[in-house]
């Protein structure tokens, strides 16, 4: 489905882009082979990534998200690392996107029927005790269950309003979710995702070469990402009311 051209995302300029540092990449001993035709150079001992090819791939990637969001596909962003777990649960939250920023729990796509217990049980407990039904218990056992519900909401906290596989699923660091990528490969979901030198750019389907570890390039890539996500939003509610 071609896209309207007011409903493109603007890919940022190579200026934006090398401000926040996406060109960025590591060392060269660090350096996966399969990553040379995103490299542009080497600077010192680290290896630059090509912008105008983040730019091009970028764009690939967010008109893929644009279409499957247009059409009613939930995604889900993954980032679990320092550097971008904040970036990740700051525009998920803001934008009601399910997102895991703690932990990825093996199963998390292939056993989702175990996953959604859980969901279920942090949803239960959360509204029993927000309608004041915890009145009947002693002070230590509402200790103990304010306990679990912290304890379930580090673990499916950011997918508590998950009732079904995501369709789509952007992460950062193809290092940190080898997990999630290999579920989401059994799974048949297809996934975008930041990928520094260090990493194999064929391990997804919508590989965006970029520096994965600094802040202000994990959030310009979120945000376009985001942007994407709204649009295709927008998109799915016209075309429901048209229907």
């Amino acid at each position: 489905m071609e896209q309207k051209q007011e409903n493109k995302v603007k890919i940022p300029s190579l200026d934006e882009l090398a401000e926040a540092g996406v060109h960025l990449g590591h060392r060269s001993n660090k350096r996966a082979p399969e990553m040379e035709p995103y490299i542009s150079g080497l600077k010192s001992t680290i290896h630059i990534i090509d912008l105008e090819k983040t730019a091009q791939k970028l764009e690939q990637a967010l008109d893929f998200l644009l279409e499957k969001i247009s059409k009613g596909a939930t995604v889900l962003f993954v980032g679990t690392k320092p550097a971008a777990k904040d970036t990740i649960k700051k525009y998920a939250e803001e934008n009601n996107i399910p997102y895991i920023n703690q932990h990825w729990l093996g199963g998390t796509l292939t056993n989702f029927s175990s996953i959604l217990r859980l969901i279920e049980n942090l949803n239960k407990m959360n509204q029993e005790k927000e309608q004041e039904k915890w009145e009947k218990y002693t002070k230590k056992e509402r200790l103990q269950m304010d306990r679990e519900i912290e304890r379930l909401e580090k673990m499916v906290g950011g997918i508590k309003n998950l009732n079904k596989k995501p369709e789509v699923i952007y992460l950062i660091d193809l290092q940190k979710e080898k997990t999630a990528i290999k579920e989401a490969k059994r799974c048949k979901i297809p996934v975008i995702a930041m990928v520094d030198t260090n990493s194999n750019p064929n391990l997804v389907d919508w590989p965006i070469p970029a520096n994965d570890d600094a802040i202000k390039s994990i959030e310009l890539i979120t945000k376009k990402i985001l942007e994407a996500v709204k649009i295709g939003q927008q998109n799915f509610v016209k075309n429901s009311v048209k229907e």
